[in-house]
């Protein structure tokens, strides 16, 4: 019989409620069969038991407050006051994200005094949905890297190995996700930080086109706020509460976000999808990775789609040296300051002094020469969906390694030239701004997960999460694989 780290309980004896589908509890909920106080404390519950084993939900609040909030969602049902579809839901905001009352710390030693006074955008949208903010998941310093460790909480571990990275920076929600701590989650991805943690915790995420999530400012960042869970459906909604223009972000997509709501079947006869796998050998990948997202080709072909070899020739170096320049402006740029004063350029760790020392030898040459290298690259992906319906490609080129590693130095005997080379496989779908879906394809024989990357057009979230809502119904692998731990 096996016991859950810290508990004292069989790993069997899990809440049914901790088990549903995010869907599936809202409706529990809105037609009264389950109290929001009697979610909330299985979940608080639940959370006690397990997040010691991953170290993925941190800043909790105080518990006696929350249920206060729990009764007062109760009390809204009783009114026939129902918020939304989040209505009584427990959940963790990103620790890159603003949630008013707790601190966004981005797991630096530098920033763990700073309370938020006011929500993000996002956050504001679940909580206005009714979801009850119970803490914040746990990320890299400054979101840096794909794999979640920092000196204010430590290290996040992967729901399917505990000696395994959970990855980044979305980690914290990953983890959480996995072993069901929370029944969605927010999460937001510049270098692969939604796809890279749902690939490696067998979930589902959304990198959403530029806009679709609105943010402020007239320059399209390549970072973006998306969704996260175990089912499309759930991600769809989470993504219809999220999603929808607002006066403050003016590249805001003007649609309704109750279109992500709708019918998800569709039938997928004759789709065209373009592998990309590693660029004809140009990336670097483990033993495993490709053959495994190779498996997800007869999936694909149940639902009627074809998957065939991308041949085109594609500027991907090109896209790369792009990444990385606008990786520098819009990293370096925002923590130049930290760098400036010596005292906090101390705590700063290697990857943000990087980034930082980048950013100042950018030239305006260089800034040209980013925004060329990203028309040219969207222009080339444009050219492909002439060809193809939607995009393929793995979500990472290794599986979950060893948490007590920093990063991946080399892939399969080649060294890897910067912290973030290791990641180079999501630069090119940052870089474009087109959405993307991670979607599970299985484990290697010990045990540990992969995903792929469903790429679509610009703007085409709904066909995209369609084809995703197929592809699950032919594989449902978060439903058919459990963590070791919920077993």
């Amino acid at each position: 019989m096996s016991v859950a780290p810290g508990s004292g309980l069989p790993a069997s004896q899990i809440p049914d409620l901790v088990l549903l589908d995010a869907v599936e509890l809202s409706w529990l909920i809105r037609r009264r069969e389950v109290s929001c106080v009697e979610v909330l404390e299985t979940y608080l519950a639940h959370i006690d038991r397990f997040n010691p084993a991953v170290n993925a939900i941190v800043s909790r609040a105080d518990e006696a407050k929350l249920l206060d909030q729990a009764r007062q969602r109760d009390h809204e049902l009783d009114r026939g006051d129902h918020l939304g579809w989040m209505h009584g839901f427990p959940i963790a905001v990103k620790d890159l994200s603003d949630a008013g009352g707790f601190p966004t710390t981005k797991g630096s030693p530098i920033l763990t005094e700073q309370i938020a006074t006011a929500d993000a955008l996002h956050v504001r949208r679940m909580r206005d949905a009714g979801a009850i903010v119970i803490g914040k998941t746990n990320v890299p310093e400054f979101g840096l890297g794909s794999h979640t460790f920092n000196p204010v909480f430590g290290t996040t571990r992967n729901a399917y190995d505990t000696s395994r990275s959970a990855g980044g920076s979305s980690g914290g929600a990953g983890a959480a996700l996995a072993l069901r701590m929370l029944p969605v989650a927010d999460g937001s991805d510049f270098m692969g930080s939604l796809r890279n943690p749902a690939a490696w915790g067998n979930l589902v995420s959304l990198r959403p086109s530029f806009g679709r999530i609105p943010d402020e400012g007239f320059l399209a960042s390549l970072s973006v706020v998306g969704p996260m869970g175990r089912t499309v459906r759930d991600v769809a909604m989470l993504l219809s509460t999220m999603a929808g223009p607002d006066d403050r972000a003016p590249l805001s997509v003007e649609q309704d976000p109750e279109l992500f709501t709708g019918r998800l079947e569709r039938d997928f006869s004759g789709t065209r999808i373009g592998w990309l796998g590693d660029f004809d050998g140009y990336l670097a990948t483990e033993p495993g990775v490709l053959e495994l997202c190779a498996e997800s080709f007869g999936a694909f072909a149940e639902i009627g789609c074809e998957v065939e070899p991308v041949t085109r020739p594609l500027p991907i170096e090109r896209a790369w040296e792009t990444f990385l320049l606008w990786r520098a402006w819009m990293v370096g740029r925002e923590h130049a300051d930290l760098h400036a004063d010596p005292a906090t350029r101390a705590l700063l760790k290697p990857e943000v002094v990087f980034e930082i020392e980048s950013y100042q030898r950018l030239t305006t040459d260089d800034i040209s020469r980013a925004l060329d290298g990203r028309a040219e690259w969207y222009a080339a992906v444009a050219e492909l969906f002439g060809d193809y319906d939607f995009l393929l490609a793995p979500s990472a080129q290794v599986f979950p390694f060893d948490a007590d590693q920093r990063w991946p130095r080399q892939i399969a005997g080649r060294a890897m030239d910067t912290y973030h080379r290791w990641m180079e496989v999501v630069a090119p779908w940052t870089l474009s701004g087109l959405p993307v879906v991670n979607l599970p394809v299985g484990f290697i024989d010990a045990g540990l997960p992969m995903g792929v990357q469903l790429i679509g057009r610009n703007h085409a979230e709904w066909p995209l999460l369609q084809l995703a809502h197929a592809y699950e119904r032919a594989t449902d692998w978060p439903h058919r694989v459990l963590p070791p731990l919920l077993r």
